[in-house]
């Protein structure tokens, strides 16, 4: 378990990663957008590991996942966001505590996909974040009463590339897959926070590329609002 946060500081929000790598992308998103907003965050790969050899709906995978999600708020934040696409479902799922709101990082991007339905493109590069991801478009095309039919890629072969630290090779091959997919896409959801280097490349695709990231910690910003807790 990993905490980074300024000593002897309240905590307005507080991440939970799977990823060391994500820590500068949400810092670096966070002071732009609120940048008195205080931060933690808690990095814990072996939650994914084990999600991937277990399953994520694994007792252990969900006690564990539990349980950093409320270190990350008995810490002091006043906002949890889990940032894995995978454990995401945990996350919504844990009862409200006093003190703190637990959220996932992609409901905010599923939210904006489905409005722009109904013919949505899922790509993941582990399959493991698939069955989750289907899950949340489908919960909120229910609840924003759209119409949706899903399709969905599987690029194992960039995680790989990932794993190396190979960004570059990450995001190309990502891209490559969706370029080449011919179906019908009124909008494309790049379903890891890991994927907006893709994103990047995919601009002149001719149909919206969403990741979480950016819509998730403006949702989060927005929820917390304003509070003596948040300085300049």
């Amino acid at each position: 378990m990993k905490l980074q946060a300024p000593a002897a500081r309240l905590v307005d929000l507080a991440f939970l990663h799977t990823a060391q790598v994500h820590v500068a992308t949400f810092d670096d998103l966070v002071h732009e957008l609120a940048p008195g907003c205080r931060v933690t965050h808690l990095v814990r790969p072996d939650l994914l590991a084990d999600a991937q050899r277990w399953g994520a709906e694994d007792p252990r995978v969900v006690r564990s996942t539990e349980d950093a999600l409320r270190a990350a708020g008995h810490f002091g934040a006043r906002a949890v966001v889990c940032t894995c696409s995978t454990l995401g479902p945990i996350a919504e799922r844990l009862p409200a505590e006093p003190g703190y709101t637990v959220a996932r990082l992609d409901r905010a991007m599923a939210d904006q996909a489905v409005a722009l339905g109904p013919d949505v493109l899922v790509v993941v590069a582990l399959p493991a974040t698939l069955t989750s991801t289907l899950a949340l478009l489908e919960s909120s095309a229910l609840q924003l009463h759209r119409p949706l039919r899903l399709r969905s890629l599987v690029v194992e072969q960039a995680w790989s590339h990932f794993l190396a630290g190979d960004t570059a090779a990450y995001a190309a091959t990502i891209a490559a897959t969706v370029r080449a997919d011919t179906g019908p896409r009124d909008a494309v959801v790049l379903a890891q926070a890991s994927m907006v280097p893709a994103q990047v490349l995919l601009a002149d695709l001719g149909a919206p590329v969403f990741t979480s990231p950016r819509a998730g910690v403006e949702r989060a910003i927005k929820q917390l609002g304003a509070s003596p807790r948040m300085t300049s």
